[in-house]
């Protein structure tokens, strides 16, 4: 009876040994020739671009974002210039997200770098107004953002969990 008691705690002891193993830290960088490495060790310090990975077990959590949608907004990030302006603002924004476009929301209305930066790209203090890398239009009417997005080479198709994604 002793026997297998000792046995019994042993491999409890072992099984949880192999689950802290395989739940360890996991980071990602881009090294000076630009390319992407993946280790439990963390990267060198003189690494700008790295991140921790959260893992579990053989699984590796990375961000839910399409690759098309990745090279679109590193080459062209969107902002929008919006604030609580009615349906036309709700409308721009809603566009946005169910496209799944990654944006950063700049409110001119309560920041007044916004505000700002706003008169200074159109002029105006009116929005909705939305920027593509260096392009950007006033007003919303979803034919020419979409337009403006394509040309970026924002994918028309989201994954799912890019459909819901909150600014950032």
């Amino acid at each position: 009876m002793m026997n297998r008691t000792v046995k019994l705690v042993l491999f409890l002891a072992l099984g949880l040994y192999g689950l802290t193993a395989t739940a360890s830290n996991l980071y990602k960088w881009v090294d000076s020739a630009g390319r992407v490495h993946y280790s439990d060790q963390p990267p060198p310090p003189d690494v700008r671009q790295a991140r921790q990975i959260s893992g579990r077990g053989n699984v590796v959590e990375v961000d839910k974002e399409s690759f098309d949608t990745r090279q679109a907004r590193e080459r062209s990030p969107v902002e929008l210039f919006s604030s609580a302006c009615g349906p036309l603002c709700d409308q721009a924004t809603e566009h946005l997200r169910k496209r799944g476009i990654p944006f950063t929301l700049r409110d001119p209305s309560t920041d007044p770098e916004h505000a700002v930066a706003l008169k200074r790209l159109t002029g105006a203090l009116e929005v909705p107004v939305i920027v593509v890398g260096k392009a950007h239009l006033k007003g919303f009417e979803a034919a020419s953002w979409d337009a403006m997005l394509d040309a970026a080479g924002y994918p028309r198709t989201p994954l799912p969990s890019e459909r819901a994604r909150p600014p950032r």
